[in-house]
């Protein structure tokens, strides 16, 4: 790897390990969220070296749609134990019994990943969290890019884009009123291929899910959805298809989609995805919906 590259994540890296140990110094009850996609399992790695030799002074927090592909629930807790860190998991499902939020209906598109919302915001008030590290980066969507690090939400937690508060010289206002909180983003600045190079350098194990394998899939709206029975079915005229996929991002089985690649290496993923000319959400069924279906969804709570 040239040395300029290598120069360029280790500013990255010192950037967002600054941002965490200011949340550990400015908030009381702080909580990483954790999907078990590569830009959290990224955010761990980050944790971890940013209070070595002492253990991060935050649980991680998993909002289980119920929806997720196992891989990803096998290495969420291989990694946990792995780091010796107390994770949290509160579901989608258990808001569903409880009248919390009703599943979208029947159809092909229906989905339960606006539903963490619900339960997000459930477990924030539970916990009494007043600052939930994130994943998020300003090049995945254009919503997101119109965030801060410091992302200050209401006490509905609700987030006004148009009321943010200015980070001049790196100092972020962590003030807040009873019952607000703040969402943190410390890889805002990283790009999809720099999670990638990082990930290669400091030689991070990811899920499988993320490398080239055989998987059935339908051809929907442009693009490959994993069939998964009850989730991801085949309707009329759609034919199930046994092809070589991979997913560039992972959430909720039902809104994920998967592209046809080759890459079983680090190298060949970042090879490809130098090459792509799709961004990361491109394969995201849930920013689909609407032209600001992602801002939507973050002004009422979302991640």
């Amino acid at each position: 790897m040239p040395s300029y590259i290598r120069t360029h994540l280790k500013q990255l890296e010192s950037e967002a390990i600054y941002v965490m140990r200011e949340v550990a110094a400015q908030f009381e009850r702080p909580v990483l969220l954790f999907s078990g996609g590569k830009d959290s399992i990224v955010m761990s790695h980050l944790a971890r070296k940013a209070f070595w030799p002492g253990k991060a002074p935050f649980p991680l927090l998993h909002i289980d749609t119920g929806h997720n592909f196992p891989e990803t629930l096998e290495f969420r807790d291989r990694l946990v134990e792995k780091l010796d860190l107390t994770l949290l998991v509160r579901y989608v499902q258990d808001s569903i019994d409880q009248g919390r939020v009703a599943e979208e209906g029947s159809g092909p598109n229906v989905s339960r990943n606006a539903l963490q919302t619900v339960t997000l915001l459930d477990a924030i008030a539970e916990f009494k969290f007043d600052a939930c590290l994130g994943g998020a980066r300003r090049d995945e969507e254009k919503a997101r890019a119109k965030e801060r690090f410091f992302s200050h939400r209401d006490a509905y937690g609700q987030w006004d884009p148009k009321n943010q508060r200015p980070e001049l010289w790196s100092l972020y206002n962590g003030r807040k009123n009873a019952k607000e909180n703040f969402r943190v983003f410390p890889l805002s600045n990283w790009t999809e291929m720099d999670i990638w190079m990082y990930i290669q350098s400091e030689g991070i194990e990811i899920p499988n899910l993320y490398f080239a394998h055989r998987r059935d899939v339908v051809r929907r709206d442009g693009m490959y959805m994993a069939v998964w029975p009850g989730i991801v079915e085949p309707v009329v005229n759609e034919q199930v298809e046994h092809r070589t996929v991979r997913f560039r991002t992972i959430g909720d089985i039902s809104c994920t989609g998967a592209v046809e690649s080759s890459a079983t290496t680090l190298r060949d993923v970042i090879q490809e995805i130098s090459a792509a000319r799709v961004t990361e959400r491109g394969g995201r069924a849930d920013d689909r919906r609407s032209e600001a279906a992602m801002e939507d969804r973050k002004k009422q709570g979302y991640f």
